[in-house]
């Protein structure tokens, strides 16, 4: 992830979009093109991504789970949940994801400026993070990334270009919350926190999460008989856990990964987002409109990921 310091400000603002991390040549006009050229064949795959979806934007949605795996993986995916978006009267989006690199039991907020993406930048709204910050300082639960962390992760990361995509010509402004290896306490503590952001039709929500990692490269290999085949089984197990998220339960959906210690990497995010909608005064409902696997996996050998998306919307 490319993101934008304070002590950037001193460049200039054209010069600070020029760039983009992932190509560095030593040739400056090289890299605009490379940046170009790349942001044209992402835009188009995206483009293409939301128009197979074909679904209809609507202003009641408040907010996605969305996987966050390469785009070859998990992109068709991924649609199905920003194609839901009606940037219209949307100020704000809330970017819930969880930490792979960096262990911490609290959640994190950004210090950068901004988040780059070969699609146009993301300013960050430093004005919540503040506010924030302060309504967390008191429980000592809150840090902000260090910028290796920061940089390093990718679960909120894959959802930038989307969310560049769907705001294009927008002022919207993002605040990233990376989720840590949270407590069932400290899920409920963040998500009473930030219910009432829940409630506010500018703000939207972009939860991050790949579901079951099966394998043995996962350290998870369940496999229930009955249903046949092992990618059936994955599955089966999988919408158990979507059907269960559906009921914006935390504590049922937190009785599942008891049960079943199903690999969903984004369970923190997840649990908190569903404590919020626990704890906001609209009447918010769940709906998975995509599932599917890297992979159909045949014998022990084999592994998969699976993805999934949904999108949250105004009930009634």
């Amino acid at each position: 992830m490319m993101s934008l310091r304070a002590n950037d400000l001193c460049n200039s603002i054209t010069e600070i979009r020029k760039s983009f991390s992932v190509f560095r040549s030593q040739c400056g006009v090289c890299n605009t093109v490379l940046t170009l050229l790349t942001a044209n064949k992402l835009g188009e795959e995206l483009d293409g991504w939301l128009r197979e979806a074909g679904l209809t934007k609507s202003p009641d949605v408040r907010g996605v789970i969305a996987p966050h795996a390469g785009y070859s993986y998990s992109g068709r995916s991924a649609a199905y949940a920003f194609g839901n978006i009606d940037p219209t009267n949307i100020s704000r989006v809330f970017l819930l994801g969880p930490s792979h690199h960096h262990y911490t039991p609290k959640c994190a907020l950004s210090k950068a400026i901004a988040y780059k993406t070969p699609l146009g930048d993301l300013p960050i709204d430093l004005e919540v993070d503040l506010v924030v910050n302060e309504e967390l300082k008191a429980t000592g639960k809150f840090e902000v990334m260090d910028w290796r962390v920061d940089e390093a992760e990718h679960s909120m990361e894959m959802h930038l270009p989307y969310l560049a995509k769907v705001f294009h010509g927008y002022p919207v402004k993002i605040v990233p919350i990376l989720v840590g290896a949270l407590s069932p306490e400290s899920e409920a503590m963040y998500g009473q926190l930030l219910a009432k952001y829940v409630d506010d039709p500018k703000n939207f929500f972009s939860v991050s999460s790949d579901f079951c990692h099966w394998g043995s490269r996962f350290r998870y290999t369940h496999f229930d008989k009955k249903y046949g085949a092992i990618y059936k089984s994955i599955e089966a197990l999988d919408r158990m856990g979507m059907d269960i998220i559906e009921t914006v339960d935390p504590n049922a959906f937190k009785e599942y990964l008891s049960a079943y210690d199903n690999t969903i990497c984004g369970r923190h995010p997840i649990s908190v987002f569903l404590y919020m909608l626990k704890n906001c005064e609209a009447k918010i409902k769940i709906n998975f409109l995509w599932y599917e696997q890297s992979s159909k996996c045949e014998n022990m050998r084999d592994s998969s990921v699976s993805y999934a998306s949904a999108a949250a919307k105004v009930d009634g």
